[in-house]
C-alpha cells in the first residue's frame, strides 16, 4: 500500500491488526497513539466497543460481549501487535478517556506490556455529554482532562544492556525538561541542592492553554491561568483550526460537528466548512513532547491509529521516522497532507539551523 512521498514517513491505509501482523518483530522504537476510547462518541462507528470487539464473529453486526470487556479485548489485541513489533524496552504512549482508561491499562498489561505511569493532559475545555434532567440534575460531569498511559516493553536483560544494544528503555528527560532554572528538583534534610540550569524535571501533568491565548494574555477560561504558578508545568495549546487545516488547503471542505453548544456556534459551524474533519485532533506541540520523551534519536515511531496525522507531523519536526496506520480513507488523505506540510517546515528549519551553524563556525 502506498504511503506518503516522504521516505521518512509512511501512512498506510488498513486495519492496524492486519497491517502490523505483516511487520517484522522488534522493528519499532516507540509507539505514540490516540486510539478509540470506547465511548461511542457522537455515534461514530470506530469508537463503538461492540464493533471494536476482536472476538466478534465475521458478518455479525454487533458483539454480544459486555461493552467494557469488548473494549478491553480490543486494547489487548492491538497492544499485543504493538508489543511484538516494539524493540525490547521500547515505550508505548496512549491517550485514553477517564471512563475507560482502566480498561486500556488492563488491556496493555494483558498484552505483556509493563505499566510505567499515567500522565494527565489537563485541557479544561471539553463539553459535557450529559443528558439534562429535571431540577438541575444531569448524568455526567464536564470532561477537563485526558489520561495518557505510559507503558514499556519488557527489557532485554538489564536496563543497561537494553540501552546499549537497542537504544531503548529510558526516557529523554534532558530533552523534555521544562525551562525553569529557579526551582530545585531534589530535596534533602542535610544538604542543599542548586537549581538545575537546564530546567525542571518533566512531570506527568501536561497543562494546556486555550488556542486563543497569547504570550501576553490568557483567555478567561484558560486552565493555565486559572491554576496559576504557570512555571511549574509543561503546557501547550489545544490544536487551533489553523493548525488542524495546515497542509489540507487542496482537500474538500465539509461542515462538521464541533461539539460546541448554542445556535450561534451551530451557525458558525455551517458557515465555516473545514478540511480536517477529524473530531479529536491532538495539538502538535503536545505530540512533539511525547515523541521526544520516548523516541531515541532518529528512531521509528509507530501510530496504529494515525487519524489526521498529528503524531506523524510531530515525528517529522522531531527528526524521527514515522509509520502510521489508519483504516478511514478520508483520514488517510488528511494525515498525508498534514505530514507533508510539516515535513516541509521541518526541512526548512533544518536548513536554517545548518546555515546558522555554518555562519557561526566561519
Amino acid at each position: 500500500m502506498p504511503g506518503t512521498a516522504n521516505h521518512r514517513s509512511r501512512v498506510l491505509h488498513g486495519d492496524c491488526l492486519e497491517v502490523l501482523a505483516k511487520r517484522h518483530a522488534a522493528s519499532v522504537d516507540a509507539v505514540v497513539t490516540d486510539p478509540p476510547y470506547g465511548l461511542s462518541m457522537a455515534g461514530m462507528r470506530w469508537d463503538t466497543p461492540r464493533r471494536l470487539d476482536p472476538s466478534r464473529p465475521p458478518g455479525r453486526r454487533r458483539s454480544r460481549t459486555n461493552p467494557g470487556l469488548a473494549f478491553q479485548g480490543f486494547c489487548t489485541a492491538w497492544a499485543g501487535e504493538c508489543l511484538r513489533v516494539l524493540k525490547p524496552g521500547g515505550h508505548l504512549v496512549s491517550f485514553s478517556a477517564p471512563r475507560t482508561a482502566h480498561q486500556l491499562a488492563s488491556g496493555l498489561e494483558a498484552a505483556g506490556l509493563e505499566l510505567r505511569d499515567t500522565l494527565m493532559w489537563l485541557q479544561g475545555q471539553g463539553y459535557p455529554a450529559s443528558r439534562p434532567l429535571p431540577g438541575g440534575w444531569g448524568t455526567g460531569l464536564k470532561p477537563a482532562y485526558e489520561p495518557i498511559v505510559l507503558a514499556r516493553a519488557p527489557l532485554d536483560g538489564s536496563l543497561d544492556h537494553t540501552l546499549a544494544v537497542h537504544g531503548t528503555g529510558g526516557l529523554n528527560i534532558g530533552g523534555c525538561r521544562v525551562p525553569d532554572p529557579t526551582v530545585c528538583e531534589r530535596r534533602s534534610h542535610t544538604r542543599r541542592f542548586s537549581a538545575n540550569p537546564h530546567g525542571r524535571w518533566p512531570a506527568n501533568l501536561v497543562l494546556s492553554h486555550t488556542p486563543q491565548c497569547t504570550a501576553s494574555r490568557c483567555r478567561s477560561n484558560c486552565p493555565a491561568s486559572l491554576l496559576g504558578e504557570r512555571h511549574r508545568f509543561f503546557y501547550c495549546a489545544k490544536a487551533s483550526r489553523r493548525e488542524r487545516d495546515a497542509g489540507c488547503e487542496q482537500l474538500p471542505r465539509k461542515v462538521v460537528q464541533t461539539f460546541k453548544i448554542g445556535a450561534r456556534n451551530e451557525q458558525l459551524c455551517d458557515e465555516n466548512p473545514v478540511a480536517n474533519v477529524h473530531p479529536t485532533v491532538k495539538p502538535i506541540e503536545l505530540m512533539r513532547w511525547l515523541v521526544r520523551l520516548v523516541t531515541p534519536p532518529g528512531g521509528l515511531v509507530l501510530d496504529p491509529f494515525a487519524g489526521s496525522g498529528s503524531t506523524g507531523a510531530a515525528a517529522q519536526l522531531e527528526g524521527a521516522r514515522f509509520l502510521g496506520i489508519e483504516q478511514d480513507s478520508e483520514y488517510v488523505r488528511i494525515a498525508r497532507a498534514r505530514i507533508k506540510h510539516w515535513a516541509t517546515i521541518a526541512r526548512a528549519d533544518a536548513r536554517a539551523s545548518g546555515a546558522c551553524t555554518g555562519a557561526t563556525g566561519r
